[in-house]
């Protein structure tokens, strides 16, 4: 929930095969998103009583946010999210400049899929991805 790669690398770690690390990676980032989707009103005003008066509005990250916002939109963000944002940091952002929650869930949802398939494949090397004897 916290980090993805972590998700790829504790599977391997715990002897899970490809497919259950490459579900519980996917589920990990799906719990973020929906508690932070799904309860995101009241958490954005949490998190803006506690940083938004100390935060400086025009950092290079800031910058770097709203120009991928503007180009990509949801689609962007949650595309970059397990890699850049990490999933709490991707849905915060989402849901802050967005208000559509089915949009949101269902571009996290495709993008955590996507990349738990691929951060898994690389982790586990492409071997454990179709069973015994295919290839």
């Amino acid at each position: 929930m916290v980090k993805f790669i972590a998700g790829p690398l504790a599977g391997v770690a715990t002897g899970l095969s490809f497919w259950e690390s490459a579900l519980f990676s996917t589920l990990g980032m799906m719990t973020t998103v929906l508690l932070l989707t799904l309860l995101g009103p009241g958490i954005r005003l949490w998190v803006h009583k506690l940083i938004g008066k100390k935060r400086k509005l025009f950092t290079p990250n800031n910058r770097r946010f709203v120009r991928v916002w503007k180009r990509w939109g949801v689609f962007g963000v949650s595309f970059l999210t397990p890699l850049v944002f990490t999933p709490i940091g991707g849905a915060l952002l989402v849901n802050a400049f967005s208000g559509d929650r089915q949009k949101i869930i269902l571009s996290m949802l495709a993008s955590a899929v996507f990349w738990g398939l691929v951060l898994n494949g690389i982790i586990y090397g492409g071997k454990h991805i179709l069973p015994s004897g295919i290839l």
